[in-house]
């Protein structure tokens, strides 16, 4: 037998109760099982299922942080510009030839290749891009990484 969705009259003018009975029925949240999203976990479990299954339960993974390296970088042009402070602080040093950083002392553990380089530097670091080897090259400098046979 075909179900019809919709009931025969929608508005009910002269009615009181417009089809739900007794007064103040189909009125307050009662009607529909709850304000919002409770008995998802209870009396709404098939409308979860149909429509939302992936509400529920954790997805995916999260590594441990001891395995996961955060980068704190730092530009090279920041660098440039910072050298002489640093040599001031005691934190790199300079010779005939240049200046000598590690910029572990820092806490840095990325070069990265903003800016501009106009001092011969020698940086020891963890990671760099390319493109900040390439300007600390062109200026004369050189980019040391720990574990590589340089």
């Amino acid at each position: 037998m075909v179900r019809r969705r919709e009931k025969k009259s929608k508005y009910y003018r002269g009615s009181r109760t417009h089809g739900w009975g007794r007064v103040a029925q189909h009125r307050r949240s009662g009607r529909k099982g709850g304000r919002g999203r409770v008995g998802y976990h209870k009396h709404k479990w098939s409308w979860i299922l149909k429509n939302a299954p992936d509400w529920y339960g954790k997805h995916g993974f999260t590594r441990h942080p001891s395995l996961v390296t955060r980068y704190s970088s730092l530009n090279v042009g920041e660098l440039d510009e910072k050298i002489d402070k640093l040599v001031e602080l005691g934190l790199a040093t300079k010779s005939e030839d240049g200046f000598y950083i590690d910029l572990a002392l820092l806490g840095v553990n990325k070069l990265t290749g903003r800016g501009r380089v106009t001092k011969k530097i020698v940086v020891s670091v963890h990671k760099a891009t390319e493109q900040a080897v390439a300007k600390i090259v062109a200026a004369g400098g050189k980019v040391i990484r720990p574990g590589e046979a340089n």
